[in-house]
């Protein structure tokens, strides 16, 4: 990997826009250059519902990001969720005209732009078109083709397939922005990248990112991506139930959730009361810990009962398609207390939290890009740094001239003329010096001029100037 090349991940969410620009180091460890987030003001469960707050928000980030890391940004990698998306699986061949050669990566792509030409229901694009398994001439079970002798060659593949509107609504804002879009990605597929190891990824694990306004699903099995879903509520959804249930404000609700909340009502004693402050002079408001657990344990258990739902729609209870390594939730979501205990509770799974700082270099511990909640963020850093297709990401910021240019005004050209006449002595004196001037410039590359050459250069230039200032006294008088 080039330890200079630097790329830029844009985490479009619910609750937050993050910018991260960065470059892998000699220990291909993530090297954080600059990072910008700002308030997500146009977006509802993943999509975009206000384009210029949208596009307000990203420039905040940006500019929070450039001038983090001193460079001005004008490529970034973004990220793509929302209720809209879904996959599907998709088998495909092509026949090669010469089975003589090996298979290569012409072959390769042929194949996959079959899969292009697919007719998706209307309003739909594909967004990933992600190979899993190999067939050559019949034999299965290959994961790399090239190289291989074959006359026919086959793949079942991972389709994942977004609306028209929200994909170009994304673009659009991304460009408004005054930003090249380097490319799309699923954001479930971003965060793999940033929280899960080959190893889980070979012996079976699910991912749940559990974010603001959605809860993204991506399943992985001998390595390959099996299963993608995105479930339309996350943890917005909790504070909303907060808010209704408490009759308080959202603000207060999102406070509550964060510094008292668990998915676990068994933590919490009856007796447990928090103080709210009232509004405008009202009379402070008492919610019991207890009842706000249990507001909290109601949605959550619903929210993973809906990912239980996708994992088994997948198969996981299959011999061959057994998830060894359990879920790792990540996200904002995944901070909440004992919402770790609830998903063992409820799939029986060993869970974890999973964190992106086993890539990232050189931070502290309690640096906020250690969070889970930024998970996203980092996957599209490294998506952008890992593809070999797009360039471009950053350039370094011109600096500003310190000298100011000099107009030319009728202002400027009036004080000049308006300025003290110098004594002809004077005038005389720097008439040589300039003469010597145009002289020296004039023949430092050729031999010295003689003496009648310079005398007739100090002619020709009094001529010069005697000339216009005959023009500018007759031009005085026209006036």
């Amino acid at each position: 990997m080039n330890p200079n090349r630097i790329a830029v991940g844009l985490d479009i969410g619910t609750t937050k826009i993050a910018a991260l620009v960065g470059r892998y180091d000699a220990h291909q460890k993530l090297e954080i250059l600059g990072y910008g987030t700002a308030p997500s003001l146009g977006v509802q469960r993943g999509v975009v519902v206000n384009i210029t707050q949208t596009i307000e928000s990203i420039q905040q980030a940006i500019a929070a990001a450039q001038t983090d890391c001193g460079m001005d940004i004008s490529g970034v990698v973004v990220g793509i969720a929302g209720q809209h998306i879904r996959s599907l699986q998709h088998s495909d061949y092509i026949t090669r005209t010469d089975s003589e050669e090996v298979i290569g990566d012409r072959d390769l792509e042929r194949l996959t732009e079959n899969v292009h030409k697919l007719s998706m229901m209307p309003g739909e694009e594909i967004i990933h078109v992600i190979p899993q398994e190999y067939k050559v001439d019949g034999q299965g079970d290959i994961k790399e083709p090239r190289g291989m002798y074959g006359a026919r060659l086959e793949a079942t593949f991972h389709i994942v397939v977004g609306q028209v509107t929200s994909i170009r609504n994304i673009a659009r804002c991304v460009k408004s922005a005054n930003l090249d879009l380097k490319a799309i990605n699923l954001e479930p597929l971003a965060s793999a990248e940033a929280v899960l190891s080959q190893e889980e990824k070979e012996a079976g694990v699910v991912l749940v990112d559990i974010g603001g306004g959605t809860t993204d699903i991506a399943i992985f099995k001998d390595g390959i991506i099996r299963h993608t879903a995105v479930i339309p509520y996350g943890g917005n959804i909790i504070t909303n139930d907060i808010k209704e249930g408490c009759s308080i404000i959202e603000k207060q609700a999102e406070q509550l959730k964060v510094k008292f909340g668990s998915a676990w009502p068994g933590e919490n004693k009856e007796n447990e009361i928090v103080s709210i402050p009232g509004l405008r002079g009202r009379d402070p408001k008492e919610i019991s810990l207890k009842t706000l657990s249990r507001i909290i344990h109601a949605r959550t258990t619903e929210i993973v009962n809906a990912v239980f739902t996708e994992i088994k729609s997948y198969g996981y209870d299959q011999p061959t398609r057994k998830l060894i390594a359990g879920v790792v939730i990540t996200g904002g979501g995944s901070q909440l207390k004992h919402v770790k205990q609830l998903v063992e509770y409820l799939t029986g799974m060993d869970t974890r939290i999973g964190f992106p700082n086993e890539h990232l270099a050189t931070l502290p511990s309690d640096h906020a890009l250690n969070s889970p909640m930024y998970a996203t963020a980092v996957g599209l850093l490294m998506k952008g740094l890992d593809s070999r297709e797009v360039e471009g990401f950053v350039h370094e910021s011109a600096p500003e001239s310190t000298e100011a240019a000099t107009a030319f005004t009728p202002e400027a050209a009036q004080a000049f003329w308006d300025e003290p006449a110098q004594p002809m002595a004077e005038v005389e004196s720097l008439t040589e010096a300039r003469t010597e001037e145009v002289y020296a410039e004039s023949t430092s590359a050729t031999t010295e001029p003689s003496a009648e050459a310079k005398s007739r250069g100090k002619g020709d230039f009094f001529k010069r100037w005697a000339d216009g200032f005959l023009k500018l006294i007759d031009d005085n008088d026209l006036k």
